[in-house]
């Protein structure tokens, strides 16, 4: 009989940008407060990045990795697949992945990006609990990474007060022992309501140009109120599906990592699946919505808090632009 294998965290890390910005000091260039961001989304600062040294998207990546490697006591040549979450790599070719690999010396990995937005670390989760469980790798090291900064009109405050930069990551490994493991996954896609979350230009069909920036095209575009309507209701609809291919309950879970777009729409949440705060981990207040790096960073967050402890089990839901959700449970 052919040996079964688990999927195990062994390893947690997270990096941001050293300069915070506050709602007050948007309020300063935008027609805002900090009482009308805070009111409406829970966020009071956000990290923004300078886009030099270890503060691109490949750099902060990189610190994250390298945490959760050390927590591992993983080296770098020991990684088998770099996968790398994001929207924002550094550049457009070479990969994300390929930039990671570089900068750790990971020189055995296969390495490759997921691109599924703010969904795109539990669609990772998926896919690496997937290779290691067919024997295909050993350790892999997903990664997400994202500096939306770049792509945020400062003048649009419908956008620009929601954003910040970060990375998270965790080191996946091997186990036989079923203590630890990625218990169930559920993934889901909503292609038809792909223009609620865009950006027009700068993909192959519409390649900016002096037309496309004196228009704005190269900005994010968000239809906030029609999002957050869906939003509440698919994280709870995946929740659950993970939860019943996982044969637990709401009632089992000891915290819930939820993506950290919006405190309103996981107070929702919480309220539609019948649970209480306490058991959700947040970050946004402090780092905004930092997209596919928001739930493995308040994971690592909550972990090196001492909070979320092994054994426990815990609830990952997400929702991104494409628009692309996503659940997993796993025992931690």
């Amino acid at each position: 009989m052919a040996q079964r294998y688990y999927t195990k965290i062994l390893g947690t890390g997270s990096a941001f940008p050293q300069r915070s910005v506050s709602n007050a000091e948007l309020a300063a260039s935008v027609d805002t407060s900090d009482e009308w961001i805070y009111e409406r989304t829970g966020i009071r600062n956000r990290r923004i990045a300078s886009l030099k040294g270890d503060e691109t998207n490949s750099g902060m990546a990189a610190r994250a990795a390298l945490a959760a490697l050390e927590v591992a006591k993983t080296t770098p040549e020991e990684i088998d697949r770099i996968i790398v979450a994001t929207v924002s790599p550094d550049h457009v070719i070479p990969n994300a992945s390929c930039a990671l690999q570089e900068r750790i010396g990971a020189k055995n990995a296969a390495a490759f990006d997921l691109s599924a937005a703010c969904s795109g670390f539990v669609y990772g989760l998926e896919l690496s609990n997937a290779l290691i469980q067919s024997g295909m790798a050993k350790k892999i090291l997903l990664v997400g990474s994202e500096v939306l900064s770049s792509f945020v009109n400062w003048k649009d405050r419908g956008t620009c007060i929601l954003f910040g930069d970060g990375a998270g990551a965790v080191v996946l490994g091997r186990s036989t022992d079923e203590s630890s493991q990625i218990c169930s996954t559920h993934l889901q896609a909503d292609g038809w309501s792909k223009d609620l979350f865009y950006i027009t230009a700068g993909g192959s069909s519409i390649p900016v140009s002096h037309a496309t920036v004196d228009e704005n095209l190269q900005f994010m575009q968000m239809k906030g109120r029609e999002i957050f309507k869906v939003a509440v209701k698919m994280l709870a609809d995946c929740s659950e599906r993970a939860l019943e291919k996982s044969g637990y309950s709401i009632s089992d879970v000891d915290w819930i990592v939820p993506h950290q777009a919006n405190l309103r729409i996981i107070e929702a949440l919480a309220k539609r699946m019948q649970v209480p705060m306490q058991k959700v981990i947040l970050n946004i207040e402090d780092y905004g919505n930092t997209s596919s790096a928001t739930v493995p960073s308040a994971f690592d967050l909550a972990v090196r808090e001492g909070r979320i402890r092994r054994g426990d089990l815990v609830l990952f839901t997400v929702f991104g632009a494409g628009l692309t959700y996503g659940a997993s449970v796993l025992r931690y």
